[in-house]
């Protein structure tokens, strides 16, 4: 016999010190971007809201409560910003250089980093200078160019393919060759030194 769980009622809306305790919960956890911490708070207040439209019909009441829950949810996210606790420049370094050793391009790093809510500015001061390092490092994943098995044949269409991947990955020509063309013992000697600093 399957049994179904009984779902909480839904309460009053959240308040700034649930809002702030929730907060920091999430962060405990998780590093996050001022804007990613409100959009978690946010689906916090969300989630109140519709299991609040299911229990009663007054969706005044509940809007309202909502647009109050938001206010104390920017109110939070400014308070720990303010206190250190969300730091959206170090986010951004400690993910760009992350990302970049893992084999994200530029531009991909970028991207990233503006779906996670940081600014332009603050993601072009992180983003990587040494592009060819990251360009390895998605070869060597994908086993691409140097990293290639050895009884592969270096045919002009795989070269070619090889050359699309590191495009589709968002690496500029001139470093995808210079990846690709590298030899092996001097690409893991590049990794190797980028990995120890």
């Amino acid at each position: 016999m399957i049994r179904m769980r009984s779902r909480r009622p839904a309460g009053p809306a959240p308040t700034e010190a649930q809002l702030h305790e929730a907060a920091l919960a999430h962060l405990a956890r998780f590093s996050a971007t001022e804007a990613g911490l409100l959009r978690v708070l946010e689906r916090r207040i969300a989630r109140w809201a519709r299991a609040a439209l299911q229990e009663e019909n007054d969706a005044e009441r509940i809007d309202a409560a909502s647009r109050s829950a938001q206010a104390a949810a920017r109110a939070v996210a400014a308070r720990l910003v303010a206190a250190g606790a969300v730091n959206d420049a170090a986010f951004a370094a400690a993910r760009a250089r992350r990302l970049a050793r893992s084999g994200r391009s530029r531009r991909a790093i970028a991207a990233h980093l503006a779906q996670k809510g940081v600014d332009a500015d603050t993601a072009q001061a992180v983003l990587p200078e040494d592009e060819l390092t990251a360009a390895l490092a998605f070869v060597r994943r994908r086993r691409l160019g140097p990293f290639r098995a050895a009884d592969a044949s270096a045919d002009p269409d795989q070269y070619r393919r090889e050359l699309a991947a590191l495009a589709r990955a968002g690496f500029a020509h001139d470093v995808a060759v210079r990846a690709l063309s590298m030899a092996r013992p001097e690409a893991e000697d590049r990794l190797f030194t980028a990995r120890s600093t």
